[in-house]
């Protein structure tokens, strides 16, 4: 039986008198992977950003399994749901200051010996420990970042066109890594990406957006077949560029 990890009731989302989303209705199923598609100014960034309160609802609720998102202290709420962007912002530091930044946010400590089996998790090695964080690959800053994510046990990973920037090899490094930590962790995965072919292969359920609205919401393959002529028409652009 599916269990509900995040649910929209009817989330509208306006800024400087422009909607930015439009009565979205949905729930991201707990332990499954759900892809977020759709054309660029969608409202995709937007829709995942409020799944951890970074922007609120104009209208609506959203609810963190059977908890109303506004009622979670920030830092609790951001502890559960963890965020990686296309960026991968980081400390101008080593590697394991990067890992401790959440404990230490918290006033706690991370113990090298933790580290390193964070590290090990995303498959980096020990010897990235006390490397400088400017130093690493895009695909590694990703690693990194992510591996940062699991420092809090985040129940929920939100991912924001991760591996846009990468090269094929690394691409596919980061694919393997998110498969992992749903598979082995249980981890509830929201991930955005312009890749049709990786929402097709990856998501367990899909999300089509377009100006705002929520087009269709639906396990995968049943969304790649779906006879909505705006799915449709996406899907065959997307797929021929």
């Amino acid at each position: 039986m599916l269990q509900h990890a995040i649910t929209f009731n009817h989330v509208s989302f306006e800024i400087n008198q422009m909607n930015l989303l439009k009565n979205i209705s949905g729930t991201f199923y707990k332990g499954h992977i759900t892809t977020l598609i759709g054309p660029s100014g969608a409202g995709k960034t937007t829709l995942l950003k409020m799944c951890n309160g970074l922007i609120s609802a104009s209208q609506g609720q959203i609810m963190i399994e059977q908890e109303q998102i506004e009622r979670i202290e920030p830092t609790v709420l951001r502890r559960r749901v963890g965020i990686a962007l296309q960026s991968a912002p980081l400390l101008k530091n080593s590697v394991y200051e990067n890992l401790a930044l959440p404990r230490k946010l918290q006033e706690q400590k991370l113990s090298k010996e933790e580290a390193l089996s964070f590290l090990q998790a995303v498959g980096l090695g020990a010897n990235f420990l006390m490397r400088e964080a400017a130093d690493l690959s895009g695909g590694q800053k990703q690693k990194l970042s992510i591996a940062r994510t699991l420092v809090n046990q985040s129940e929920v990973l939100l991912l924001d066109e991760i591996t846009s920037a990468l090269d094929p090899k690394s691409v596919r490094e980061i694919e393997d890594l998110v498969v992992q930590l749903n598979e082995k962790y249980g981890v509830t995965i929201i991930w955005i990406t312009h890749n049709i072919e990786q929402a097709k292969k990856l998501g367990h359920f899909t999300w089509m957006l377009k100006e705002g609205q929520l087009i269709e919401a639906a396990a995968t393959d049943a969304l790649f077949q779906s006879e909505n002529p705006v799915v449709q028409s996406f899907i065959q652009r997307e797929v021929a560029l």
